[in-house]
């Protein structure tokens, strides 16, 4: 699958603009200012593709991209300390559940923590929901370049244990060096495949 044949697509503030389900879809989830976006750019082989930025709240819509053409890669809002107001993260919470509950044609969740701190309570919320919901999802402990390896071992056994996952179950990422790229588009390419 070539990551690098990607265009982005349209950004959705409502289920009615959603485009067409042509492709099999991956949805990138986390926390603002986790590096989701760095972390798609990554996969893509991109620098700025995705935008990135220091100001929490940035994505506001589902923004759709085409990967290949034959996936959809979907960047949902942020969740947590965006700097919005109540009613608009209020809006974004409405638009992701119904697309998560809604489109047939998500094959996985890509959800996005950061593997220098313990678990959050909005992402366990959110893996817990996607669990029961019988939603496919992959987590990805990124920023691993700011951890030595003995630290990367400590912090995503302590993540796992909070998750109850096992090790095959989730994966270590770094946008800056690079780590766990492949495999990640190995996963991603299996997603697109899965039936």
């Amino acid at each position: 699958m070539n990551f690098t044949d990607v265009r982005f697509l349209i950004s959705v503030h409502s289920l009615r603009q959603l485009p067409a389900p042509d492709y099999p879809e991956v949805a990138f989830a986390g926390r603002s200012n986790v590096g989701k976006s760095s972390l798609i750019n990554t996969v893509i082989g991109r620098k700025s593709l995705v935008k990135t930025s220091a100001k929490p709240g940035k994505t506001q819509g589902l923004n759709y991209f085409v990967v290949d053409e034959s996936l959809y890669f979907v960047d949902l809002p942020g969740y947590g300390f965006a700097r919005v107001s109540k009613s608009m993260q209020a809006g974004w919470q409405e638009l992701i559940t119904e697309y998560l509950l809604q489109r047939e044609t998500l094959k996985l969740v890509v959800v996005i923590v950061d593997i220098r701190h313990p678990l959050k309570k909005m992402d366990l919320e959110l893996m817990e929901w996607l669990r029961y919901q019988e939603l496919a999802f992959l987590p990805v402990y990124t920023k691993a370049d700011k951890l030595s390896r003995n630290l990367q071992i400590k912090h995503s056994a302590s993540l796992d244990a909070a998750l109850g996952l096992k090790s095959d179950d989730r994966l270590i990422f770094s946008s800056k060096t690079g780590q766990g790229r492949e495999e990640l588009q190995h996963r991603l390419a299996f997603a697109r495949d899965s039936c």
